[in-house]
């Protein structure tokens, strides 16, 4: 089996909302397609048009070369995913090693993962380790959208407890109400997320599972200790993204002190961004996101880092049913990971996550079935498809 082409899709929500801090708006899927008639699929949570470029753009030399180029003529099955991973990584260096290029091989190495499953005719899962004792649960993963504080309490509130009845057991806040991720315009003091926070946990009950996100919204510990520590007696499993990622000094003083676990890791690229946090102590809980930390193939390689060290992970998953697919099969393989994010589609405000699978993740009564279809499970809407991708065109015909 040869690669023979790498498609690129640029995808954009007609109804997108430019001041909404939430990049489900937009998205990069890609179809590695070979000689024998097999296709796989992925994606990656990065600006798209960026993604395409990393892929498509050539080279002119061994270290500096495009990732579809890079691909082209490979034996998919034959090649060791670790192997293939770390060559490509090699020949895009000079321009790659982390960031943008890493999360567009992530999509790759997605799509590739797929493809393995749907040439050996079992589900990736199977391919990628050894059946975990206890299934992880995903948690709802909660963003309403609105304009002013009393309505983002009401549907915070209204959103959790349906995601209650619907049968999931957690659920996370986007407390995006200051700081750079602040959305759709709203800008409060940060002392305000308790109310949220407490209104959540009398409407749920001491049983539910409460995660909190405040997207980067503190400039140093100190500050974001003073806030957290007043969330403790509502027993929030896990404060996201405190303090800017860059800020590894400021999270490993903070994991010293907090009441609540820190998490962080979203955005990092490759294991060896999670490492440097690691190992100075900056997390309890590490949230590699499949595609951006480079796919399948190495957000194995950070599971195992965070059990080698007794961390929990807990993936972001921020995207469409193709990267909660790819989640929840390497969640069904790992031993330390009690949860993955997932945004209940009924209650998704982009239409990219509503519309674009024809089958997708099988989400019911808050729990994931184990899929048993070849590759990842998953099938595109090509009519969608190429809806959203008209509308990426129209909308920035470059």
């Amino acid at each position: 089996m040869k690669i023979t082409d790498v498609r690129c899709h640029v995808l954009l929500d007609p109804g997108y909302e430019a001041d909404a801090t939430s990049s489900a708006q937009d998205d990069l899927v890609v179809e590695v397609v070979t000689d024998e008639g097999l296709t796989g699929v992925g994606e990656s949570d990065i600006n798209a048009w960026i993604g395409r470029a990393c892929i498509e753009a050539p080279g002119t030399h061994t270290m500096d070369t495009g990732l579809r180029q890079a691909l082209l003529g490979v034996d998919p099955v034959a090649a060791d995913p670790e192997e293939l991973w770390d060559r490509l990584y090699v020949a895009t260096a000079m321009t790659g090693r982390r960031g943008a290029l890493v999360h567009a091989l992530g999509a790759l190495d997605i799509a590739l993962w797929d493809l393995r499953g749907k040439a050996a005719g079992v589900p990736t899962w199977q391919l990628l380790g050894t059946q975990a004792e206890s299934m992880a649960r995903p948690y709802a993963s909660l963003l309403p959208h609105a304009r002013t504080f009393d309505d983002l309490l009401t549907r915070f509130v209204e959103q959790t407890t349906a995601a209650q009845r619907a049968g999931f057991g957690a659920a996370k806040l986007e407390l995006l109400i200051c700081g750079p991720y602040a959305s759709t315009g709203l800008d409060e003091a940060d002392d305000r997320m308790i109310e949220i926070i407490a209104a959540v946990r009398e409407a749920t009950g001491p049983d539910f599972t409460i995660m909190v996100d405040v997207g980067y919204a503190w400039d140093s510990a100190l500050r974001a200790l003073e806030v957290i520590s007043t969330w403790a007696e509502h027993g929030v499993y896990f404060v996201e993204t405190p303090l800017w990622a860059d800020d590894v000094s400021g999270y490993a003083e903070l994991a010293r002190s907090s009441p609540i676990p820190i998490a962080a890791g979203e955005w990092l690229a490759t294991r060896f961004e999670f490492r440097d946090l690691v190992e100075r102590g900056c997390l309890h809980v590490l949230q590699p996101d499949v595609g951006r930390v480079g796919g399948l193939t190495e957000a194995r390689r950070v599971c195992r880092l965070g059990q080698e060290h007794g961390l929990r992970v807990i993936p972001h998953s921020w995207k469409t049913g193709i990267t909660v697919a790819a989640t929840a099969h390497l969640a069904a393989v790992t031993a330390n990971m009690p949860f993955f994010e997932c945004v209940p589609k009924d209650m998704a405000e982009s239409a990219l996550r509503r519309d674009l699978l024809r089958h997708g993740p099988d989400v019911a009564d808050g729990r994931f079935a184990l899929p048993d279809a070849p590759g990842l499970g998953i099938e595109l809407d090509e009519d969608a498809l190429a809806r959203f991708e008209r509308a990426g065109t129209a909308r920035w015909p470059g």
